[in-house]
């Protein structure tokens, strides 16, 4: 289990300079010396901590020229908190629920991998919906070897053989839990960390 790959997520936040950081970003978008002069620290500083959080997907970053701005990476700081509370409470939460909410489920799960996906197994388009996006993604990962180490190149050939937006999807799949990154190593989360497309109305 990826125990630790979530206790390395909340490291990234166990910092002042770090929290001040995502606190000026979540206004928008910053460059790292003007986040140094905010919080009176050197540049330098606001360059180890960046890596710090851009490791654990706090934050983005884009270069225009010489200069890098970075952003908050607002939708895995949201669903964090969500995803840490299933691995929390994955033993003691019900498993059951009224057979009508589950029939709806099977029916809608149905439906999307009927719509997006071709007889072969291949994905026509990636869904913009969020929720029919997430049913695609997890029945994509679920395919994917439980502790195993993939390289970046391995993880692209696994995405073409659904898609060719590889590029795409395999952020998709950082984005919402389904698999942590680490230089350039890509391992399954468990899947308590996993974004539910049931838990979206």
């Amino acid at each position: 289990m990826q125990l630790d790959k979530v206790v390395s997520y909340h490291k990234a936040l166990a910092d002042p300079t770090r929290i001040k950081m995502l606190i000026l970003l979540a206004e928008g978008e910053l460059n790292g010396q003007l986040l140094a002069e905010k919080i009176g620290v050197t540049p330098a500083t606001i360059t180890h901590h960046a890596a710090k959080l851009r490791e654990a997907s706090l934050i983005n970053e884009r270069r225009d020229k010489n200069t890098i701005f970075f952003s908050l990476n607002d939708y895995f700081i949201r669903n964090t908190a969500t995803a840490t509370e299933n691995l929390i409470y994955q033993r003691v939460r019900s498993t059951g629920g009224s057979e009508r909410v589950l029939d709806e489920d099977q029916r809608m799960k149905d439906s999307v991998m009927k719509s997006f996906f071709t007889s072969d197994g291949k994905l026509k388009s990636i869904p913009a919906q969020l929720k029919k996006k997430l049913i695609v993604l997890t029945h994509m990962v679920s395919q994917l070897e439980k502790e195993r180490k993939y390289s970046e190149k391995e993880i692209n050939e696994f995405i073409k053989g659904y898609h060719e937006d590889f590029a795409t999807l395999r952020r998709e799949f950082i984005m919402h839990h389904f698999m942590f990154r680490n230089d350039g190593v890509y391992v399954l989360n468990p899947q308590e960390m996993w974004a539910r497309w049931k838990d979206l109305s």
